[in-house]
C-alpha cells in the first residue's frame, strides 16, 4: 500500500532533488535546520554529509543533477514527522534503496532531515 499522500514535504523535496534545479530545497528549510545524509556506494564505501544550511549547500554542490529518480514506495506521517521508504533509479534501473525522515515545523518547513541510502538492499 502506498501512502505518499501523507508525506507532501518529502515528496516535494525529492521532486526538487530530481529536477534541473535541486537548489529549490533551500527554500524548504528552517533557520535551525540540521541534517545527516548517510550515503553508501556499496561494498563498504560510504560518506556522511552533515550540517545546517551550509552543509546542505555543500551536499548539493557535489551531487549529480538530473541523473537519479527518487521513487517513494511507502510513506507515513506521525505528528510533525514524515517517514518514507523508497528507491532511486538511474536510466530506469535500480540504483539504491533509501529511508528518509523529516521533522517539520508548523508551516511544513523541514527542521531536521535524516536520509540513509544503500545499493546493497532492495525492498522488492
Amino acid at each position: 500500500m502506498t501512502t505518499t499522500d501523507a508525506t507532501p514535504a518529502l515528496r516535494t523535496w525529492f521532486s526538487y532533488m530530481d529536477s534541473d534545479d535541486p537548489d529549490r530545497v533551500l527554500g524548504m528549510i528552517t533557520d535551525d535546520f540540521r541534517m545527516s545524509i548517510q550515503f553508501s556506494r556499496g561494498e563498504g564505501a560510504s560518506a556522511e554529509f552533515v550540517g545546517d544550511r551550509e552543509g546542505l549547500v555543500a551536499y548539493l554542490a557535489q551531487r549529480e543533477k538530473s541523473t537519479l529518480v527518487h521513487h517513494i514506495d511507502v510513506g507515513s506521517r506521525v505528528d510533525d514527522v514524515e517517514l518514507v521508504l523508497g528507491r532511486t533509479t538511474r536510466g530506469g534501473d535500480f540504483e539504491a534503496s533509501f529511508n528518509a525522515t523529516a521533522s517539520l515545523d508548523a508551516t511544513g518547513s523541514l527542521r531536521r532531515l535524516l536520509i540513509c541510502r544503500t545499493p546493497e538492499l532492495a525492498f522488492d
